[in-house]
């Protein structure tokens, strides 16, 4: 990705030597023969002939500034600033009051980037080196290692809100059950328990299917059958019985493996129509199953809670900026930049001898 990819825009500027070029014209200096006197008086007549003249210097100067324009769009001057980098969902009262206390009121704001930590190490060579940084959000995502900035960054975490006794929604998770008579009690006791132990932040709604209807909307499917399912169902996540594993088409035969998470053992493949899980200690009858199925599932499919980070100030730890990405040509550019100079310097000189 270039620094400044609109000095692209710079490019007709090729056109410059192209008129110059076509503007030069050699006047030659006409002188009279002597046997001139017995020809008739006539009118000198003038014709234009389209000619190009010092051609290698004109691809000299056309290169030279090619080369000057590619230079500029890798290399920039640091032009930013005091940056007050504010998220969205941050309070207006609390950002002005954080920016008064830190003697930022007049400085720039900006909206808060997505994973603003690896952003500020890939952009900060846009600021000067003088240049002071603020960051104002609910929640900043810690990431693994923290890196090493050219400046200092100040975090200010903006206090949660107190919680109000009308609660926020639960997320629904839709579920698709098939499964015989027998067992659907267990399933649906099973996701009970989940529900409760997501200390209800999370509602796993159960619909019973038998293998007939219409493809369902669901982000877990439950193929409790030895039976192969419709060929229309998919889904991001299916358990089912590993007697229904082979039956499923297109499985990735190869990449089915068998894994032991949390003593539970499991059959993990991958299809056309989502991710398998086969087991036979499916539906768990125990608490202590159902947890480390639970606690598997979470494990496994779903991402990760961001560790928050504390409110702090980053110390500068580097002396200059990393290099900006997609820059590594800036160096070699400008010795062609040098070359292509000297060597039209050269061939000028050596034209008006």
């Amino acid at each position: 990705m270039m620094a400044h990819p609109l000095w692209w825009l710079a490019l007709p500027v090729l056109l410059l030597p192209l008129w110059w070029h076509r503007q030069k014209r050699r006047r030659t200096k006409s002188e009279p023969l002597a046997t001139a006197r017995f020809l008739p008086a006539a009118p000198p007549q003038h014709m234009r002939v389209w000619r190009w003249d010092d051609v290698p210097l004109l691809v000299l100067r056309c290169l030279l500034l090619a080369a000057l324009i590619a230079w500029l769009v890798v290399v920039t001057l640091p032009w930013r600033g005091d940056t007050i980098l504010i998220a969205s969902d941050a309070p207006t009262a609390w950002a002005d009051q954080q920016a008064a206390q830190a003697g930022m009121g007049n400085a720039q704001r900006m909206p808060l980037p997505e994973n603003v930590l690896p952003w500020l190490q890939a952009h900060e060579h846009e600021w000067r080196k003088d240049a002071k940084l603020l960051v104002l959000a609910k929640q900043v995502a810690l990431p693994a290692q923290l890196p090493a900035l050219a400046h200092a960054v100040d975090f200010r975490i903006a206090p949660r809100e107190r919680a109000t006794a009308r609660q926020a929604a639960p997320a629904v998770f839709p579920v698709a059950l098939v499964a015989p008579p027998e067992r659907k009690a267990g399933w649906r006791a099973l996701f009970a328990a989940f529900d409760a132990a997501g200390s209800g932040n999370v509602h796993h709604t159960v619909t019973e299917f038998d293998g007939g209807e219409a493809p369902p909307a669901a982000s877990l499917i439950v193929w409790d059958r030895a039976a192969p399912p419709p060929s229309g169902w998919q889904a991001p996540l299916w358990w089912l019985p590993p007697a229904a594993l082979p039956l499923i088409p297109g499985i990735d035969q190869a990449g089915g493996r068998t894994l032991r998470v949390n003593d539970l053992p499991l059959q993990v493949a991958d299809s056309p129509r989502g991710r398998l899980w086969a087991s036979a200690a499916w539906p768990p009858a125990e608490a202590d199953s159902a947890r480390t199925l639970y606690e598997t599932w979470r494990a496994l499919h779903f991402q990760p809670e961001p560790w928050p980070l504390a409110a702090q100030v980053l110390p500068a730890q580097r002396t200059s900026p990393l290099a900006m990405p997609g820059t590594r040509p800036d160096a070699w550019l400008a010795y062609v930049l040098l070359a292509l100079f000297t060597l039209e310097r050269l061939v000028t000189h050596g034209l008006r001898r």
